[in-house]
């Protein structure tokens, strides 16, 4: 029986999501069993300072040093419960002895299986103006839009000093549709990716306006149960 380790913390609220729906999905599919998983929550505010100081190579530092602890204490595959720690994704699985499921590659998958060409993608700052969410799905034939400037400054800041404090303002996730509405009318997006795991704990319909809004964390979960019971 292999066992998940979660790199948790990253924020703490998304974290508790992860595990409930580790434990469901895999009980559904395991006859009430439930999932062998370790989660080393991890200093948010630490690594936040250090994206924001643009030291990403102490980043990927820090993140290796938290997937050696799963993999020390018995993880047998790992992940990031989380978009933004996947800017240094490859370097943390290049340094990893045990191997890790991205969101990423997860969520590109979901997409193809959906047949989509052009989508939009929320996140943090970090995510959205990084090229490893542009750079993956562009691999797969995909294009992604993101937000103009103004409008990633607010999902960004929101996302900073609402969501990862817990607090699902109504006025906040009303906004952010008006955005997902501007991205559809301007580049004719056919859904929108949730690429912070924070974005579906206030976005939680599957779709707005007719735009499906996809789920990264839903969606990596999925990728995870399936690991777990192969």
């Amino acid at each position: 029986m292999k066992t998940l380790g979660l790199v948790g913390g990253v924020g703490p609220e998304s974290t508790i999501e992860y595990y409930r729906l580790l434990v469901s999905g895999y009980r559904e599919q395991r006859d009430g069993n439930y999932p062998p998983i370790i989660i080393n929550s991890v200093n948010l505010k630490m690594y936040l300072a250090l994206i924001n100081a643009g030291e990403l190579g102490k980043f990927a530092d820090e993140l290796v040093i938290a997937v050696e602890k799963l993999a020390s204490a018995g993880a047998d595959f790992a992940a990031f419960a989380s978009n933004t720690p996947h800017i240094v994704f490859d370097e943390v699985q290049r340094r990893s002895r045990i191997p890790l499921i991205s969101i990423v590659e997860a969520t590109r998958e979901k997409v193809q299986s959906l047949g989509l060409k052009k989508v939009g993608l929320f996140g943090t700052r970090f995510t959205m103006q990084a090229k490893f969410y542009a750079e993956t799905f562009s691999r797969a034939g995909i294009a992604l839009v993101t937000p103009n400037d103004a409008e990633q400054d607010y999902i960004h800041d929101k996302y900073m000093n609402e969501l990862l404090n817990n607090l699902f303002l109504p006025e906040t996730r009303v906004r952010l549709l008006a955005i997902a509405d501007e991205l559809k009318s301007r580049h004719a997006i056919e859904a929108l990716i949730l690429g912070g795991t924070e974005l579906p704990l206030l976005l939680r319909d599957e779709k707005h306006n007719g735009l499906p809004l996809l789920d990264t964390t839903r969606i990596h979960v999925q990728r995870l149960v399936a690991e777990l019971i192969r």
